[in-house]
C-alpha cells in the first residue's frame, strides 16, 4: 500500500486548449483534490487550465498553493485568491519548491512547459532523487500519442521497462487520484551508484 498523496502538484496549461473537455477535467480534478482533503500545489497562474483547477479547488474549500516566477507574474497573471502564493526568482526555483511541497505529481493537458515540468519530475525519480508517484490525466486520449512514443522508447532500448512502469495513467480524475495513493514507486539507488548510462 502506498502513502496517501496529501499534497498534489499539478502541471497544466496556461491556456485552456481547443476542447472544453480539458477545462471540465481540470475543474473536476481541482474539486476532487479539495474534497478529499488534499492540498493543490500548482504554477500559481490565474489563466488557462491553471486558473480553472485553482478556482475549482478554492470553491470546494480546499487549500491551494501557487508557485510562480516573478518574470511570469504578468504573463500568467498570478492568482491573487490562492491560500498561499510563492513568488520565486526563476523556473528552477519554481520546480524545486513545487516538488518540495508535494507528495505526488500529475500532468493535465498542456503544452511544452507542462511536458518539461513533468518529464523533469520523472527524470528525478529515475535518478533516485525521489520515490513520489506521478501520473498523467489522459483527457479524451490527449496523451495517447505520447504514451505510444514512450512505449517505443522502451522497445528501442532507451527507457528501461521499470522506468516506464513508474508512470500512472488514467482518464478518470477520481480513479487516477486513487491509483496515485496506492502506487508504490521503487526506491532506486542514485544513478551514479547504479552505474547505468
Amino acid at each position: 500500500m502506498g502513502v496517501v498523496v496529501k499534497s498534489v502538484c499539478v502541471f497544466c496549461g496556461s491556456s485552456s486548449g481547443a476542447d472544453p473537455a480539458f477545462a471540465e477535467a481540470a475543474a473536476e480534478m481541482g474539486r476532487l483534490i479539495a474534497e478529499s482533503g488534499r492540498t493543490l500545489v500548482y504554477g500559481g497562474g490565474n489563466v488557462g487550465l491553471m486558473g480553472v483547477i485553482a478556482d475549482a479547488a478554492l470553491e470546494a474549500g480546499g487549500k491551494v498553493i501557487g508557485v510562480i516566477p516573478r518574470s511570469l507574474m504578468d504573463r500568467e497573471v498570478g492568482h491573487g485568491g490562492v491560500t498561499d502564493l510563492h513568488v520565486v526568482k526563476s523556473m528552477h526555483e519554481r520546480k524545486a519548491l513545487m516538488a518540495e511541497l508535494s507528495d505526488g505529481f500529475l500532468a493535465l493537458p498542456g503544452g511544452v512547459g507542462t511536458l518539461e515540468e513533468f518529464f523533469e519530475t520523472w527524470t528525478w525519480a529515475v535518478l533516485g532523487l525521489h520515490a513520489k508517484p506521478f501520473g498523467l490525466l489522459d483527457v479524451k486520449g490527449f496523451y495517447g500519442p505520447l504514451l505510444g512514443f514512450l512505449d517505443q522508447l522502451v522497445e528501442k532500448g532507451f527507457v528501461k521497462p521499470k522506468y516506464r512502469e513508474m508512470l500512472v495513467v488514467g482518464r478518470d480524475p477520481a480513479e487516477l487520484l486513487q491509483a496515485m495513493d496506492v502506487k508504490r514507486q521503487p526506491v532506486l539507488p542514485k544513478w551514479i551508484e547504479e552505474g547505468e548510462t
